[in-house]
């Protein structure tokens, strides 16, 4: 653990390296498949907008991107990993402003200094953006099954990263780092939103990620 108020200027050493190796990867595939791919998607993302997730069925998204259902469910699986899809990119653009975006979400640059506890709560904000812009999504994808946001490659980064910056102020970074992505989980976020608003669930998911042991914003 880190002594002290240390100033962040991103993850050192192996441990950025560790962090990098996390990201989502983008697809590898034949150009012909990734026409198809982008096709599938985009006409998924429309009927989900127009008509919500629930309401969308796998045959309304094969017929609406011109590619046979069977082909679908091979690539995709079921309508959660078509979610998971859609989301891929959402969320590697996160990581990529993260590892070597501005700071307070990113390290900025080698000049920079910023606090641990900023770059904590610029990563709620943005996290925040991004699940409550893609709620229904998000909660499809992590839902699908008993503990399928633990096996989603994505949440292994953001434990990774929350784990780096409060090891410089806590003593067990790890397990807090879980305790605290618990708090952004779509199911529960979803139930916050239904009850209390967005801005009210945005006020407090900052309030729990102010630990006791963190040194102020």
């Amino acid at each position: 653990m880190g002594e002290g108020m240390s100033m962040d200027r991103g993850p050192a050493g192996g441990r950025r390296v560790d962090l990098e190796l996390m990201r989502t990867p983008p697809p590898r595939e034949r150009a012909d498949a990734a026409r198809n791919r982008v096709k599938v998607l985009e006409a998924a993302a429309a009927l989900f907008a127009r008509h919500g997730v629930e309401s969308v069925s796998m045959d309304a998204i094969a017929a609406a991107a011109g590619v046979g259902k069977g082909t679908l469910f091979r690539r995709f699986g079921d309508k959660a990993g078509l979610a998971a899809a859609l989301l891929n990119e959402r969320e590697r653009d996160l990581q990529n402003a993260i590892l070597s975006g501005p700071a307070p979400l990113g390290p900025g640059g080698a000049d920079t200094a910023v606090r641990p506890s900023e770059r904590l709560h610029a990563f709620v904000d943005a996290y925040l953006d991004y699940v409550l812009d893609h709620l229904s999504l998000v909660r499809m994808s992590e839902t699908a099954s008993p503990g399928a946001r633990y096996r989603i490659g994505a949440y292994g980064f953001w434990h990774r990263h929350l784990t780096i910056l409060l090891d410089e102020t806590v003593p067990d970074a790890e397990a807090l780092a879980h305790a605290l992505l618990a708090a952004l989980g779509a199911e529960h976020l979803t139930a916050m939103v239904e009850n209390v608003g967005p801005v009210r669930t945005r006020a407090a998911v900052h309030a729990a990620f102010d630990t006791p042991n963190s040194e102020p914003r």
